[in-house]
């Protein structure tokens, strides 16, 4: 299973641009946990810091796919720095507006430009990916690569985060996080070697949410992002109901944990079937890998029957970076990545406060039937209209 990623970092500069693209991304796991803990600590209102805590991930989820199309239009190497330094500044401003115990409007204010200046750093290293492999099997073996990192972003970064700010400082994990914001981001805009060529574009060149394929994929991940957020809501809330809440966070970690050993394993296959089956095949087995947790009612068969419902989501989303990186034209990719990064996180949002509104009213079990309606939904329009993900004949399937 290792031996295909063997000779994946092998060209010029490509282990340069990887280390950097993981540091920087560390923070998207660990500013909306980081934001609540320090808010929570110093106002006593969660409330307030959920709210904050909303608002960047919505600023940033509107965002991103801007910044993606200055990244496209002027290089990342004159964009990601200035970004940077502002969303530090951001950040820096929304620490010291809790600290000194200012109007929650400053809060708020510091937490819409923090999310608004947040990069897609995770699009950015797949459109070097694009540029080094693009046409060849080897790049759906980074794209799986990239979604194992992300899954490993997200099993230890809240875990970092809530650590430093509970045993450390209320400010340490948002320290931490600015650390590796500026170190990664700054780091990657440094490597000109292997950023992507600024590519002409056409005055008529519209967004690429606009190409029906990619609306269609911005549906589906609308759709995936709202299981993830009310999976992990609804697991924390489980843990509780059943008197383990300190095994919440190894609960999360085998959903992702499910999810890192099928990304590895996808990602090492050369498939015969092309990228179209491949992402309807795993859009169906979200939907089955679900079903066992609306009736399990006890913590570690819990974790098992999460681990196993995890297996579908790198495969799902390597397809659907690997759809979009053709779909979309060269000029446009940064951007057109972004906005899958968007449609999950506002997904992300919807699913969080749904399945927190449905687990106060019927319990954490029967909350998880939203998680499972949701992966039908995105089943349903992902392939009903699959039709809109037909590539033109290219490399061959293996290769594709």
């Amino acid at each position: 299973m290792v031996g295909p990623y063997r000779g994946l970092f092998d060209g010029p500069g490509v282990k340069g641009f990887v280390l950097a693209g993981f540091i920087g991304r560390m923070p998207m796991s660990m500013l909306g946990i980081g934001v609540v803990l320090l808010v929570s600590a110093l106002t006593s209102s969660y409330a307030t810091a959920g709210g904050v805590a909303a608002m960047t991930n919505l600023a940033f989820a509107v965002a991103a796919p801007m910044s993606g199309r200055l990244v496209d239009r002027f290089g990342q190497g004159r964009v990601i720095p200035p970004f940077a330094v502002v969303n530090a500044l951001a950040l820096v401003a929304l620490m010291l507006c809790a600290g000194f115990d200012l109007p929650d409007w400053t809060l708020y204010a510091s937490g819409l430009l923090v999310g608004a200046t947040s990069l897609s750093l995770g699009s950015m290293v797949r459109a070097r990916w694009s540029v080094i492999h693009g046409g060849s099997g080897k790049l759906h073996t980074a794209f799986a690569f990239e979604s194992v990192v992300d899954e490993v972003i997200f099993v230890t970064g809240p875990a970092l985060v809530t650590v430093l700010a509970t045993a450390v400082n209320p400010y340490a994990g948002l320290v931490v996080a600015l650390v590796c914001m500026l170190l990664g981001a700054l780091a990657l805009a440094a490597q000109r070697r292997t950023q992507p060529p600024v590519q002409p574009v056409k005055s008529a060149a519209g967004t690429p949410i606009l190409i029906p394929g990619i609306a269609l994929l911005a549906c589906v991940y609308l759709a995936l992002g709202a299981v993830f957020g009310s999976v992990d809501l609804i697991t924390v809330a489980f843990a509780e109901e059943h008197g383990a809440k300190s095994a919440s966070g190894f609960l999360l970690a085998a959903f992702a944990g499910g999810s890192m050993v099928s990304g590895l394993w996808f990602g090492s296959r050369e498939w015969k079937i092309s990228l179209r089956g491949r992402f309807v095949r795993t859009l169906a087995l979200f939907v089955v890998g679900l079903i066992p947790i609306m009736f399990i009612g006890d913590a570690w068969i819990m974790a098992a029957a999460l681990f196993l419902a995890g297996f579908a989501i790198s495969p799902t989303l390597i397809t659907g970076f690997s759809l979009t990186e053709r779909l979309v034209p060269p000029s446009l990719l940064t951007e057109g990545m972004a906005w899958i990064s968007t449609s999950i996180g506002f997904g992300v949002a919807v699913g969080a406060w749904a399945g927190g509104r449905l687990t106060e009213l019927f319990g954490a079990s029967n909350a998880y039937a939203f998680s499972w309606g949701a992966a039908i939904l995105a089943a349903v329009v992902g392939i009903g209209g699959s039709g809109l993900l037909r590539l033109p004949e290219a490399p061959s399937p293996a290769k594709s």
